[in-house]
């Protein structure tokens, strides 16, 4: 009896695209088109299109099912609209309630630390905007949970929309100097 050896993958998702490798939705630009992945690859959790950094891909489902539980946690830096508060940080770590399909969800308590300085990434395809539209800060979210558009809703209802969002981890998995669009093949993923 033959066994299928999985193959998988670190990839820096670059802002404008989907996680996806068909779309029927004319002029979209898919993460399958970076790199030569073999049949059966599929991207582990997503990142909507406006969303940057960490994505694992992988043959195996199994282990796609493990990395999205609520075992492992999910890092972002997220740039946010105005300097953010001690109030809105402890409510961020809390839990907000948030809306997913209509339906309203409280999320479950998370890690929220501000960072005192830029992370450094590389200046985005598009710009955010500039200084003229007042000030702006980061904050690192951690959470072992992922709805839909969970992070930039979160920072919404706590009074800080998201102006930028980059996953840095998965687990223990880092993004690490993986520049956007770049793709790592990795023997397997040590969570």
């Amino acid at each position: 009896m033959e066994t299928s050896v999985h193959r998988h993958f670190i990839h820096h998702k670059p802002y404008g695209y989907l996680c996806q490798f068909v779309c029927e939705l004319p002029k979209k630009k898919l993460v399958g088109s970076l790199f030569d992945f073999p049949e059966g690859t599929m991207a582990i959790g997503r990142l909507d299109e406006q969303s940057e950094g960490l994505l694992l891909l992988t043959t195996d489902g199994q282990i796609s099912e493990f990395i999205r539980s609520r075992k492992i946690e999910k890092e972002y830096y997220v740039q946010l609209d105005g300097l953010i508060t001690d109030e809105a940080i402890e409510k961020l770590q809390r839990g907000v309630e948030i809306g997913i399909r209509d339906v309203k969800y409280m999320t479950k308590p998370c890690k929220v630390g501000r960072l005192e300085k830029d992370p450094g990434f590389a200046p985005r395809t598009r710009k955010i905007r500039d200084d003229r539209h007042g000030p702006t800060c980061w904050v690192s979210i951690t959470i072992t949970e992922g709805k839909y558009r969970q992070v930039r809703k979160m920072t919404a209802a706590a009074g800080f929309p998201t102006l930028r969002l980059v996953r840095v981890r998965i687990g223990n998995i880092l993004l690490g100097g993986l520049l956007a669009g770049e793709v790592k093949e990795v023997v397997e993923f040590g969570i």
